[in-house]
């Protein structure tokens, strides 16, 4: 057992209650890796959605991720408030998960022209899990030490990118040879790995729900009592962060800059099969950026130390650009892993140096408060990236052939270059940031407190 505890130690898990918190980014991350970004979206453009025009069904799938991203972006602040005002974190979480389970299960039942079924599952799902993240994250603080907190954090995301991965590796093999688990080739394979994706993030969820304590409510003022709090807050942190114009231009940048970042994630598999690339390439590139990215992550650190965050993060936006620009042309599973392993390797450690930026330039008797209005806004990036691609995929479909073509090909495409605007936009506004005099306001502001 004292070994045992060591190597929890060593990853930064000390306790029952930080294991089993961070267990449910285990349990979650099968969502992301399966549901969004590698097996669902092939099945849906392959099968669902079968007889549409490619950047119709490819328009319709981002149209559906951004309406549910909507909904999370402005519930966020409103559920977060409730959870703090009434102590109801763990039900709230419980409910979100199951709701979200039961819609991804539900996809099970999703076959062949139910387009308007299973994108209603899925955005239900999607909605659920983002509602659910925002109870999971809150209870962070409660769990950890301010000493602690960034290797508690850096833990759970670590356990995320083995557990989706994980969980991944075996629905590809699931998916590759049936017949190894008693199933006939067909779509039986595919829905069963869309189920157990609701059962293990059921089955993870009990740990938190055991060995986490529910926190005690907030005694609010009179003006922050109510949901209509929640909105009140949210504007009153605004107010407070622009107060650090330096944090609020990184914030800025961060937000559209990551909305190409997660955009990537969201799209990836169903712009690959909208192309032509085989399902079982593209689900084995993702699982490629899985096992990458955790490692890379720490590589990118490292280089960060050697040129700094800024420069660092900077790189990475420039990687992107080559990738989405590269992506427009690529035509084989070739290219497609090529650019999985490009897109691992900056990954992590993009969103990673870019929390940690902001960080060091706000007050540390501020971090709960301006990380709580990062978090809501975080929401938000990814809603613009689907969405754009949806208007892009639907606007130039009119002339597309059902049957592909050239012209077909050209119009599927266009969605994924104009992603580049993410990060042409958002690294110009890096540039523009000041880290020593945003770092030197935030010092100023402790010592004045």
């Amino acid at each position: 057992m004292g070994e045992r505890r060591s190597i929890w130690g060593r990853i930064g898990l000390e306790t029952r209650a930080q294991r089993s918190w961070a267990l449910y980014d285990w349990a979650n991350s099968a969502f992301m890796t399966t549901v969004v970004a590698a097996v669902f979206p092939i099945y849906f453009k392959e099968v669902v959605a079968e007889g549409l025009e490619p950047a119709v069904a490819q328009g319709r799938f981002a149209l559906a991720t951004t309406v549910s991203l909507i909904f999370v972006a402005v519930l966020a602040p409103l559920l977060g408030r409730l959870g703090d005002l009434r102590a109801v974190r763990k039900p709230l979480l419980f409910a979100f998960t199951l709701l979200g389970a039961l819609a991804t299960g539900a996809l099970f039942f999703a076959e062949g022209g139910d387009v308007v079924y299973a994108l209603t599952a899925f955005g239900i799902a999607n909605l659920a899990a983002g509602a659910a993240v925002v109870f999971y994250d809150s209870f962070l603080p409660h769990i950890a030490r301010e000493d602690e907190v960034d290797r508690v954090s850096t833990a759970g995301f670590a356990l995320g990118y083995l557990g989706g991965g994980l969980l991944l590796a075996l629905h590809l093999f699931l998916i590759a040879q049936p017949e190894r688990f008693g199933l006939a080739e067909g779509t039986l394979p595919v829905r069963i790995a869309l189920l157990s994706v609701g059962v293990w993030w059921l089955v993870f969820l009990i740990p938190l729900l055991r060995h986490v304590p529910e926190p005690p409510p907030l005694v609010p003022t009179s003006a922050e009592e109510g949901a209509i709090g929640g909105f009140a807050a949210l504007k009153n942190t605004l107010a407070e962060i622009r107060r650090f114009p330096e944090a609020f231009k990184m914030l800025v940048a961060f937000f559209i800059y990551n909305d190409g970042i997660l955009t990537i994630i969201r799209m990836a598999a169903i712009y690959g099969a909208t192309i032509g690339l085989a399902s079982s390439d593209m689900i084995a590139a993702l699982l490629l950026v899985q096992f990458i990215g955790l490692p890379a992550a720490f590589v990118f650190g490292w280089i960060a130390g050697r040129v700094g965050s800024k420069r660092a993060v900077l790189g990475a936006l420039c990687v992107y650009v080559v990738v989405t620009a590269l992506a427009y042309f690529m035509t084989s599973a070739t290219e497609f892993y090529a650019l999985a392993i490009l897109v691992g390797c900056v990954q992590g450690g993009a969103q990673a140096l870019s929390r940690s930026m902001f960080s060091s330039m706000i007050p540390r008797h501020k971090s709960a408060e301006f990380f709580g209005f990062f978090a809501v806004g975080e929401k938000f990036a990814g809603v613009l990236g689907p969405a754009l691609f949806a208007g892009v995929a639907l606007a130039t479909s009119g002339g597309a052939s059902p049957a592909g073509g050239e012209l077909a090909s050209e119009v599927s495409r266009s969605p994924m270059l104009a992603i580049v605007v993410f990060f042409l936009v958002g690294g110009y506004l890096l540039t523009r940031v000041d880290l020593k005099a945003g770092r030197r306001a935030a010092r100023e502001a402790e010592l004045t407190r």
